[in-house]
Order: C-alpha cells, then sequence, then structure tokens
C-alpha cells in the first residue's frame, strides 16, 4: 500500500474519531440538560408558596369583604345613638312640661293681679286651668250635641214644626263650629304657655292686661292693639 494511501486513511481515522468524540460530547451535554430539567420538574411539588399565596389572596378578600360590614355597624351605632339622645331629649321635653304643668293648681279663690310678677308660675297654672276646663266644657257640649242630632230624626207632620227643628238643627250646628275653632285657639293658648311667650301681644309684645287675659283667655292682642285691629277692619268694611 501506498505511503499516501495509508496517510489519507489516517487522517479519515482521525477525522471520525474527532466526530465521534462531538457527537458523544454533545450526547452527553444533552443528557445533562435533560437531567437537570428532570431535577428541576421533580423539585417544582415543593413549591408550597402557591397555597399560602391562595391563602394570603383569600384573607384579603375576607377582610375587604368585613370592612363594609364593621361600616354598616358603625353606621347603624351612630344611628343608635342618636336614637337615645333624641329620645332623651323628647324626654326632657315632657319632663319640662310636665314639671310645668305640676304647679300647684291655685285655690279656687285665687285672682291674678297686677301687683304680683306677671306670668308667675302661679299665673301660669291659674290660666292653663282655665284653658282646659273651658276646653272639656266644649268638648261635652259637642257630644252632646252630636248625640241629640242622631236621637231628633223624626219626621215631623207639621211644616212649622219641621221648619222649626231644622232651623235649630242649623243653628246648633253653627255653633258647634264657631266652638270647634275656638278649641283650635285655646290649644295655641296652651302651646304659648309651654313656650313661655302666654300673655304677650302679638303685635306690639308688651304684656296684655290681666284684665282682659281673665275676662278672655285666648287674647293675643292687648286693648290698644285690638282697637287699632278693629279700627282697620272697619275702614276696610266701610270703603
Amino acid at each position: 500500500m501506498a505511503p499516501a494511501a495509508k496517510k489519507k486513511t489516517a487522517t479519515k481515522t482521525k477525522t471520525k474519531a474527532k466526530a465521534k468524540t462531538k457527537v458523544k460530547a454533545k450526547v452527553k451535554v444533552k443528557a445533562k440538560t435533560k437531567a437537570k430539567t428532570k431535577a428541576k420538574v421533580k423539585a417544582k411539588p415543593k413549591t408550597k408558596a402557591q397555597p399560602k399565596a391562595k391563602a394570603k389572596v383569600k384573607a384579603k378578600v375576607k377582610a375587604k369583604a368585613k370592612a363594609p360590614a364593621k361600616k354598616k355597624v358603625a353606621k347603624k351605632a351612630v344611628k343608635k345613638t342618636a336614637k337615645k339622645a333624641s329620645s332623651r331629649k323628647a324626654v326632657a321635653k315632657t319632663a319640662t312640661r310636665s314639671s310645668s304643668r305640676r304647679v300647684s293648681v291655685p285655690d279656687e279663690d285665687y285672682r291674678p293681679t297686677e301687683d304680683e310678677p306677671f306670668m308667675n308660675k302661679r299665673q301660669q297654672a291659674y290660666f292653663r286651668k282655665r284653658l282646659e276646663d273651658w276646653k272639656d266644657e266644649i268638648i261635652r257640649e259637642s257630644r252632646e250635641t252630636i248625640v241629640n242630632l242622631q236621637e231628633d230624626t223624626a219626621n215631623h207632620p207639621d211644616l212649622a214644626d219641621r221648619a222649626t227643628s231644622e232651623s235649630e238643627r242649623s243653628l246648633e250646628l253653627r255653633t258647634r263650629d264657631r266652638q270647634r275653632k275656638l278649641v283650635i285657639k285655646i290649644d295655641q293658648a296652651i302651646a304659648r304657655i309651654d313656650e313661655g311667650t302666654y300673655g304677650y301681644c302679638e303685635e306690639t309684645g308688651e304684656p296684655i292686661n290681666v284684665r282682659r287675659l281673665d275676662a278672655r283667655p285666648i287674647a293675643t292682642l292687648s286693648i290698644e292693639a285690638q282697637e287699632r285691629h278693629e279700627r282697620r277692619e272697619k275702614v276696610y268694611r266701610d270703603d
């Protein structure tokens, strides 16, 4: 065999050996990378951080859900405290009114005079009793009127008797209507006693004469203001 051919075959064998070594090295590298990936995949199940993260997220969601509930509870508590405060104020007002009403009622012989302080507790109690008795009398009379009208439903054969009964009935109804308006004024006068403005003129703000109040407890104008009011009404009526 020629030396040139020997050299060629030797070089070919060397190149083949190098190629084989390169292929083996590549295979080893691939095997190492596969082993590393397998090790990573096996190590992944140990990641217990995911359930912890999920638990944290759930805890945050629960906290957010509880926050509006706490706000609602706080609002309800504020409303309850406000209601309690308003109820306490109402109780205090009723207590003051009841205490003002519990003032000892003056004797039957008592009559308010101008010598004593105007609208003291004794005078207020006196006028309150006058107004309440007047109101009770009007209500009692109105009930009696209703009973009488219900009983007097017979048809009178005589035209004159029928006419007189109808006129009496209409007169009674007009009287009761005036008394109904009078009850409203009595209630307003009692409210003024509670407010502390009873007995003072609505136009001038000056005290009304005690004698005038004793004669007409629902008076809201002094004698001078009432006279001016009547003169104005007369002028308008003449015009």
